[in-house]
């Protein structure tokens, strides 16, 4: 397996200087004066406890260091305060950056390759969008892959693609209860890809969507699950709640723009985490994967995605700098006016084709 520990460069929008060295940083003559000057006012407002004040320019801006988090042998997202990060391992990359309008980063993600089950060539991938805080999206990025992993691994002899999902979605449904359970507030939309022998199964709910590259052609493997579809619409009044039109979008109760999703305790009855599923061999003509939240989906197209991808995979190098893919992806949603947290995840898949 190979979950590496990777720690981002820092950076500094400016260099921070010692005034108080003479060696390093020589005080001319006039700053000389304009400090004797200062000592004065000091030594006459001694008496009455007073100080001058001095102006001083706000701090270059700094970027905490990033260290991604191992659990359970499983790359994760930090969860202290983060503002962007990002992470390359062997067949996929990572880029996550925190919207403006957000104050804290409610992206998570998760990944873990060549080691599901102990065996090789196999993988599970996840991105999670928080709402109401991280807490759902933290949870899922820890727990929601080993609850499929246990469920499609009860499954014995001939794996139907019915059996798969019912175990995919009894997977989500436990992780959805183990969370409803802590009594946390907050909820998750959840993509995820698990890939075994082959075969590709992609799953979500809520926002969150996977796109593949088919011979440079964008497919949308997942449908978002909001309350203006007219399947979720029934299904929502069918349990006798309400769809409305809110503050420019359509929302459950008024409230929720999402109509699935992990979490969401206050609105359970209507807010299902029971994912949709779809389960494809991998072909020789599928380039890549997009896992992202709805940061990108709501400023680019699936095309558009996968034409800023592609270079990347025909360049000529068999081992394509994917962080960088998903930096420009983040970096193209944020320029047409997103202020909200997005999270893109590419996954070669040649690395995991049979």
């Amino acid at each position: 397996m190979n979950c590496a520990v990777v720690v981002p460069t820092v950076t500094h929008s400016g260099n921070t200087s010692n005034i108080y060295n003479h060696h390093a940083n020589p005080i001319s003559p006039n700053l000389m004066v304009r400090f004797q000057q200062l000592e004065g006012q000091v030594r006459n407002h001694h008496h009455h406890n007073e100080l001058p004040l001095m102006k001083r320019k706000r701090p270059a801006r700094i970027n905490v260091p990033i260290v991604t988090l191992m659990e359970n042998n499983v790359v994760s997202t930090p969860r202290d305060r983060v503002e962007e990060i990002e992470v390359e391992e062997e067949g996929y990359g990572v880029c996550s950056k925190r919207g403006k309008s957000r104050a804290h980063l409610e992206d998570r993600y998760s990944a873990r390759v060549n080691d599901v089950h102990g065996c090789p060539l196999q993988a599970f991938f996840g991105v999670f969008d928080g709402h109401g805080g991280p807490k759902a999206a933290e949870f899922a990025a820890a727990r929601l892959g080993d609850k499929i992993l246990d469920h499609v691994g009860r499954v014995t002899g001939a794996k139907s693609s019915k059996l798969i999902e019912e175990s995919i979605r009894d997977g989500y449904l436990a992780a959805d209860q183990e969370f409803l359970n802590e009594k946390s507030n907050g909820g998750a939309c959840c993509v995820t890809a698990l890939i075994q022998e082959g075969n590709l199964m992609v799953s979500n709910v809520g926002d969150c969507r996977a796109v593949i590259s088919r011979g440079g052609l964008a497919e949308a493997l997942t449908t978002d699950q909001s309350p203006s579809r007219e399947d979720e619409k029934t299904r929502i009044e069918s349990k006798g709640g309400y769809v409305d039109f809110c503050n420019g979008t359509w929302r459950i109760q008024g409230s929720l723009a999402v109509s699935r999703a992990i979490g969401d305790q206050h609105l359970k009855q209507w807010v299902t985490a029971e994912p949709e599923t779809k389960i494809l061999t991998i072909k020789p003509d599928f380039e890549f994967l997009i896992l992202a939240s709805d940061g990108l989906w709501n400023k680019v197209s699936n095309q558009e995605a996968v034409d800023v991808v592609l270079p990347f995979f025909t360049a000529g190098s068999n081992k394509p700098e994917l962080k960088h893919a998903c930096r420009k992806l983040v970096e193209l949603s944020t320029s047409r006016g997103s202020n909200d947290d997005t999270t893109v995840m590419v996954i070669q898949l040649d690395k995991f084709a049979l």
